[in-house]
C-alpha cells in the first residue's frame, strides 16, 4: 500500500500544469486528410460519462472529452464497434453519438470493427452470438452487412470516416473458429471475411483507407509472416496497423520502453519499404502512474515516426482514463481498471504534453 501511495503521489506531482492562457474551446476547422494523424481512441467516453466521470481542461474548466482531446492537440478520434454488446456501449447507436461529436469538431475519424459482441484481440476472437450458427459463407455475408450498416448510419448522419479497421489485433485472424490464421486451411476464410468488410467499407466511403491491424509492433518475424501471407492471398487493404505497449512491470521494475519502441520504429520503415504500404500505430499506451516516463516515450515515438514519410500517424489508446492497476478486475477491463491511460482526476497528465506541441 505504501508503494501504491507513493506512486499516486508522484502522479499528482507530475500532472500537467494548467495554462490559463490556453483557449477553452476551438472552433471546428476543415479536416485535412492524408497528413500525419495524432489521434486518441476514446471509445469508453460515453460509458464514463454515464458513470459520472467528468473531464477538465488545463485551466481546470469542465470540458466535454472529445473537445478536450482536440484542445490537447489530437486531430483524430478512433472508435471501436461491437456487434451486439450486452449493455449497448460501442454498439451502433453509441458509436454514432461519439462520431457526431468528432465530426462537429472537424476531427478525423477511424472506425475499428471488432466483429464480436465484446473485446477482440490476440487472445480471443469470439464470433458474435447472433452469428454463432453461421458457416463461412454466412459469416462473410454477415461481416459485409454489419460493416455496411454501421458505416451507412454514419454517412447518413453527415459523418466522414477516413480509416476503417477490418478486425482488431488479428494476430490469429478473426471470427473463430472459421477465421483462425494458425490453422492453414482456414486462412482463405479469414481473407474472405476481411475482403467482405473491405468491400462494404469502400462501397459506402470510396476514398476510405482500410487498415490491417496486428498487435506488438515491435515483433518482426510474426508481422512478416502475416504480411507475406496476406500479400500472397491478395488481401484488400491500404495501411499496415500496429499496436505498441512498449513497457511492462517485471521482476520489481519497468522493462525499458526503448527496446520495443526502437524495434517498432525500425519495423515501420522496413515494412513500408518491403510492402509498399503506409503504416500507423493504431494503439499506443504507457503506464498511467508514470507520467514523466510516459512523456519521454511518447515524445520519442512522435519525433521518430514523423521522420518516416510512410508513417501516417499514432493513436493513444483511451488516454482519458485514470484507472490504476487492479489485477482482480483487469479481466473485465472496465475503464476504471485500465492502467495505461494518461489522466488523473479527470485531467491530462504530463504524458500527453508531446501532443500539445
Amino acid at each position: 500500500m505504501a508503494l501504491a501511495a507513493a506512486v499516486m503521489l508522484a502522479c499528482n506531482e507530475d500532472r500537467h500544469t494548467p495554462d490559463p492562457e490556453k483557449p477553452d474551446t476551438e472552433t471546428p476547422g476543415e479536416t485535412v486528410k492524408g497528413k500525419y494523424a495524432e489521434g486518441a481512441d476514446i471509445s469508453w467516453v460515453t460509458q464514463m460519462e454515464a458513470d459520472g466521470q467528468k473531464f477538465y481542461n488545463a485551466a481546470g474548466k469542465e470540458t466535454e472529452c472529445t473537445a478536450l482531446m482536440k484542445e490537447i492537440g489530437f486531430d483524430a478520434i478512433r472508435l471501436r464497434v461491437w456487434v451486439d454488446p450486452e449493455e449497448g456501449w460501442c454498439g451502433k447507436e453509441d458509436v454514432l453519438v461519439k462520431a457526431k461529436r468528432a465530426q462537429a469538431l472537424g476531427m478525423r475519424l477511424m472506425i475499428d470493427f471488432h466483429y464480436s459482441d465484446t473485446w477482440a484481440d490476440p487472445s480471443k476472437q469470439v464470433t458474435p452470438s447472433a452469428w454463432s450458427g453461421h458457416g463461412p459463407d454466412e459469416l462473410a455475408q454477415a461481416v459485409e452487412a454489419h460493416t455496411e450498416g454501421i458505416l451507412k448510419s454514419l454517412k447518413d448522419n453527415g459523418v466522414s470516416v477516413e480509416w476503417v479497421q477490418i478486425g482488431n489485433e488479428i494476430n490469429d485472424g478473426m471470427l473463430h473458429p472459421y477465421g483462425k490464421l494458425s490453422e492453414p486451411e482456414k486462412i482463405k476464410n479469414f481473407v474472405r471475411f476481411f475482403n467482405a468488410g473491405s468491400a462494404a467499407a469502400r462501397r459506402i466511403y470510396p476514398e476510405i483507407k482500410v487498415i490491417l491491424h496486428r498487435s506488438n509492433g515491435h515483433e518482426t518475424t510474426p508481422f512478416i509472416w502475416l504480411l507475406d501471407t496476406m500479400k500472397f492471398q491478395k488481401l484488400d487493404y491500404d495501411i499496415i496497423g500496429m499496436s505498441l505497449y512498449p513497457t511492462w512491470w517485471e521482476n520489481g521494475g519497468w522493462i525499458s520502453w526503448r527496446s520495443a519502441t526502437e524495434a517498432c520504429v525500425a519495423n515501420i520503415s522496413a515494412f513500408a519499404e518491403k510492402y509498399g504500404k503506409p503504416v500507423m500505430i493504431c494503439e499506443l499506451g504507457m503506464p498511467v502512474w508514470e507520467p514523466q516516463m510516459s512523456k519521454e516515450a511518447v515524445q520519442y515515438i512522435l519525433d521518430e515516426t514523423k521522420k518516416i514519410e510512410e508513417c501516417h500517424g499514432v493513436f493513444y489508446w483511451e488516454p482519458q482514463t485514470d484507472g490504476v492497476w487492479k489485477p482482480s478486475s483487469y479481466a473485465a477491463l472496465g475503464w476504471n481498471a485500465y492502467d495505461k491511460g494518461a489522466f488523473k482526476d479527470g485531467r491530462p497528465t504530463a504524458a500527453l504534453e508531446p501532443f500539445m506541441d
